[in-house]
């Protein structure tokens, strides 16, 4: 037919496709090798403090307001957004805190390739393999969440400085901690879009 035009055959196999989207970001990276006995997850491998009673009861404590929520929405509408804006100053003050209280290093700032799926990041060393678990925990601004995951090393490519590009696929991600990502990504992309 004239005009009109043939889509040529899909040749992208179902590997080369992607499940999340990818953002190339600066973040703050924080990273540690895993043993094969803390893969179990029930140390926090980034803070040896008793803060782990402390997140339980604060996720208990946003379980309840969410719960209570849910239900003053059915009663006064106006009152709950007063309540869900009041709770998300608190959690944003409370990103804040812990931010100033464990400061990133300028070093521990870093480009990445950043999805729901995982992580490529820069190592200044050819320190690790396919297979190696690693844990990683994220500050990515302007928000300063702090998703923390248990991550694969997919693959390495060797670098002309002596280090390597590492790529890593998620394989323990609270959902949480997943949200956290996804909402920083549609962020990203908003913001890359009102620079166009």
């Amino acid at each position: 037919m004239p005009g009109s035009r043939t889509m040529p055959p899909n040749t992208e196999s179902k590997a080369d496709r992607r499940e999340y989207f990818r953002i190339e970001d600066h973040i703050g990276l924080e990273i540690r090798r895993l043993s094969q006995d803390s893969e179990d997850g029930h140390q926090d491998p980034f803070n040896g403090t008793p803060l782990e009673s402390l997140k339980a009861e604060f996720r208990r404590f946003d379980q309840d307001v969410k719960a209570h929520l849910a239900s003053l929405a059915e009663r006064d509408r106006l009152l709950t957004g007063l309540f869900k804006s009041m709770n998300s100053k608190l959690d944003t003050l409370a990103r804040i805190i812990a931010f100033e209280q464990n400061p990133l290093q300028p070093e521990d700032w870093q480009d990445v390739t950043l999805s729901e799926g995982g992580l490529s990041f820069t190592s200044n060393t050819p320190a690790w393999r396919k297979g190696d678990r690693i844990a990683v925990r994220m500050t990515l601004p302007p928000e300063l969440y702090q998703p923390q995951a248990i991550a694969e090393v997919l693959g390495t490519e060797p670098d002309e400085w002596g280090g390597a590009r590492v790529h890593s696929a998620f394989v323990k991600l609270e959902n949480n901690d997943r949200q956290q990502i996804a909402r920083h990504v549609m962020r990203w992309q908003i913001r890359q879009r009102q620079k166009e």
